[in-house]
């Protein structure tokens, strides 16, 4: 049954103006990989004609759609996946309202300004509005920030925790004063806990992983993810003045360059000992890999991901060599 306020959102976009409208913003990759079922709905979506050589998170948002008969999807036409106007295409075919958004070419503050005003009219509602619910939403991020620090300053939130809550806050789905509350709980639980012991300091670098067994593996190798690039970004914590501001500095839809810079400072100020960048098979983000391994000074390991699920025995082994290489690098250099 369908809820009439909803709206799925493919990816991050000024979502204050969503909730601006009246309407509740759905993180359909989310919700995808919530599911239970993820590869069944990659299957759907094959069965209903989508190449195999496809994204896989295109085609489980496709059947997410679907499946939760959502009447309205938020589509970012650009700035992000290359397929996601096509998708956009077929998903008006089956009868859904989309609402398409695109970042500016190139980042940049009147730019953005322009396409959250156009934002706001589609949807009927303002920009004052929306600048509203930034401000109270900031509340949460600040939240979120504290949480980012106890991670890799403190060690006391672990990768895995730090990704979901990041992930989470590209929707605020419990709302936004729900949102608020449960992370203002959550910090006051982990602030008394142990810090873990000195190891090796990973990034995890890309999109988030179709992989769900990824952080584990990691840190039962004795590895702490201290950085989740992306996740990071979607959870807008580079702040601004407002909402042109903010997804001004938003690294995500710009290109490579404003990612490395912002990976090469959280390196540095995270004490990263090396960073896995995560690519998905058939994205184009992976071309992107070549610039990224050449702008940065510490090992990098490319990971690409295709279907849900485990991790891979193939993957496991590239990882395991990965962390027991940095582990003799920082004996040796005495870190």
């Amino acid at each position: 049954m369908a809820h009439d306020n909803r709206i799925g959102i493919t990816t991050t976009l000024p979502i204050e103006v969503l909730w601006a409208a009246g309407l509740r913003p759905v993180d359909l990759n989310n919700l995808f990989v919530a599911r239970g079922d993820a590869e069944r709905a990659v299957q759907e979506a094959e069965g209903a004609g989508f190449p195999r050589n496809t994204c896989a998170w295109i085609k489980g948002i496709y059947a997410t759609v679907l499946a939760e008969a959502f009447e309205r999807v938020a589509v970012v036409t650009g700035g992000d996946c290359s397929n996601a106007a096509a998708l956009g295409e077929v998903l008006a075919d089956e009868g859904v309202d989309v609402v398409g958004f695109a970042f500016p070419p190139q980042p940049g503050r009147d730019a953005m300004a322009r396409e959250v005003e156009a934002l706001a009219r589609r949807l009927g509602t303002t920009v004052k509005a929306a600048e509203n619910v930034y401000g109270r939403l900031s509340r949460s991020r600040r939240y979120l920030e504290e949480l980012d620090e106890l991670t890799w300053r403190e060690g006391v939130v672990s990768g895995r925790e730090n990704a979901d809550w990041f992930l989470r806050a590209c929707d605020f789905g419990a709302g936004v004063d729900e949102f608020e509350e449960e992370a203002r709980r959550f910090l006051s639980k982990v602030r008394g806990r142990p810090g873990r012991k000195r190891g090796v300091r990973l990034g995890v670098a890309g999109v988030p992983p179709i992989n769900d067994d990824l952080f584990e593996f990691l840190e039962g190798l004795g590895a702490a993810v201290v950085f989740n690039e992306l996740p990071r970004q979607f959870a807008l914590l580079g702040g601004g003045n407002d909402l042109a501001d903010a997804y001004t500095t938003y690294t995500y839809p710009y290109g490579v360059g404003p990612r490395l810079a912002d990976i090469r400072r959280e390196v540095g100020r995270r004490a990263i000992h090396g960073l896995v960048h995560y690519v998905q098979a058939f994205c184009y983000r992976g071309i992107q890999d070549i610039l990224l391994r050449r702008g940065l000074a510490i090992p990098v390991l490319t990971l690409e991901g295709e279907r849900p699920g485990p991790l891979s025995a193939q993957q496991r082994l590239r990882l395991e060599t990965f962390v027991e290489m940095l582990a003799g690098r920082t004996r040796y250099e005495g870190q």
